[in-house]
């Protein structure tokens, strides 16, 4: 029992390591379209969302979870981030659109609430 709490803790561990890295090169794209190119803030959103659901296969597959990427869990993959993208364009809109919040904060406040489904699923899909 105490092998499998210390496996998942240090899995969770490089999970958040991990997300904390995606949600960085996410921003920077985000940034970087929106101020920069002038991209509509959903454009930019999920822009820089695709460039790092990829990045982040590699490095969950490689340094998280430790398994070899395939194309089949490749595929399956996007499969964890359905709830994410959604639940986190919706709360992006809602905050900026409805709360007018600032849209450069918007996205960092989303993160926060897909973080812990996000790991479930992805868990569940990349150790199979």
């Amino acid at each position: 029992m105490t092998l499998k709490i210390n496996s998942l803790n240090n899995e969770l561990t490089r999970f958040i390591l991990v997300g904390g890295m995606n949600t960085l090169n996410y921003y920077i794209v985000f940034l970087f379209l929106h101020n920069l190119l002038n991209f509509h803030y959903m454009a930019a959103h999920i822009a820089g969302f695709l460039i790092s659901f990829v990045i982040s296969f590699f490095l969950n597959t490689y340094f998280t979870y430790k398994v070899k990427p395939t194309l089949k869990k490749f595929l399956q993959f996007p499969l964890t981030q359905v709830v994410n993208v959604g639940v986190s364009s919706i709360l992006v809109f809602v905050l900026v659109d409805l709360l007018s919040l600032n849209s450069n904060i918007a996205p960092l406040i989303a993160v926060f609430f897909t973080v812990p489904v996000t790991f479930i699923v992805t868990s569940k899909i990349l150790k199979q």
